[in-house]
């Protein structure tokens, strides 16, 4: 049976997000994640998953304006500076909260002219993570996401991703699997974690088109799933979507998969 994880970021937005722990528990989670935890302090998070005996599995390095449109940090090479104050801030909470992986969003190259330039400041800033997390033993990820939803995104493929672990070749360093996001790019997210699973740190997963919960897009979950329980792939599975109703109602794919 897969080990699913709700990411708070998207699920349970009915409450503030200090609340979603409880929300998430109630709902029959044992883990979460978060995208960017730093609204509340590691220590007030750190009460909340010890009170509902929850984990906290991951959450990124922060990201800047990225999700405003912007390039974000971890590619651009007159923030570097920057990016290192956001991975000493993650490793700040790393402390408190343990999680098992740390990702990093490598953000947009909005002018195609410097793209190699900002790869290459990307790689160079992946492995100061790595750095940073490994004697902790916790895992950087790193994931491609659709130029659809985010254009100038300078990793939008498993085979990226691939090539930049690699070219790195660093222990501690794996693939963040998105199968809504590489379903918006054509992949065949089955097909991919089969061959590749020893290289993929965590898997989250949308339907699609709309992102929503399982049922609400095309997508056949039933074979993915069974796919991810063939392979190799020991990690957590995180339900990153966007509800379409309330959070609980969206939970239907979860109680099958908990019957089942």
């Amino acid at each position: 049976m897969l080990n699913f994880t709700a990411n708070l970021s998207l699920l349970f937005t009915e409450v503030e997000l200090i609340d979603r722990f409880k929300a998430a528990k109630q709902a029959g989670f044992n883990a979460v994640e978060i995208q960017f935890p730093y609204d509340l302090s590691a220590t007030a998070i750190k009460d909340k998953l010890d009170e509902y005996g929850l984990k906290l599995v991951l959450f990124n390095v922060p990201a800047a304006d990225l999700l405003q449109g912007g390039e974000g940090l971890a590619c651009v090479p007159e923030k570097r500076d920057q990016f290192k104050e956001a991975v000493a801030q993650a490793v700040s909470y790393a402390e408190q909260l343990k999680p098992e992986a740390i990702n990093v969003l490598p953000g947009r190259c909005l002018n195609n002219d410097r793209l190699e330039q900002y790869l290459e400041t990307f790689n160079e800033n992946l492995c100061f993570v790595v750095e940073a997390f490994s004697p902790s033993g916790i895992k950087t990820v790193f994931e491609a996401i659709n130029t659809r939803d985010m254009p100038g995104f300078i990793l939008h493929s498993g085979a990226q991703m691939l090539e930049v672990l690699d070219q790195l070749n660093r222990d501690g360093l794996f693939m963040q699997y998105d199968i809504y996001h590489m379903l918006m790019m054509g992949e065949k997210p089955e097909t991919f974690i089969a061959e590749h699973a020893d290289k993929i740190g965590h898997i989250q997963f949308a339907d699609c088109p709309g992102r929503g919960q399982p049922g609400t897009g095309q997508v056949d979950f039933d074979r993915i799933f069974s796919a991810i329980e063939r392979s190799n792939y020991s990690g957590w599975v995180g339900a990153e979507y966007k509800p379409v109703g309330t959070t609980i109602e969206s939970l239907d794919w979860l109680m099958l998969s908990i019957s089942t």
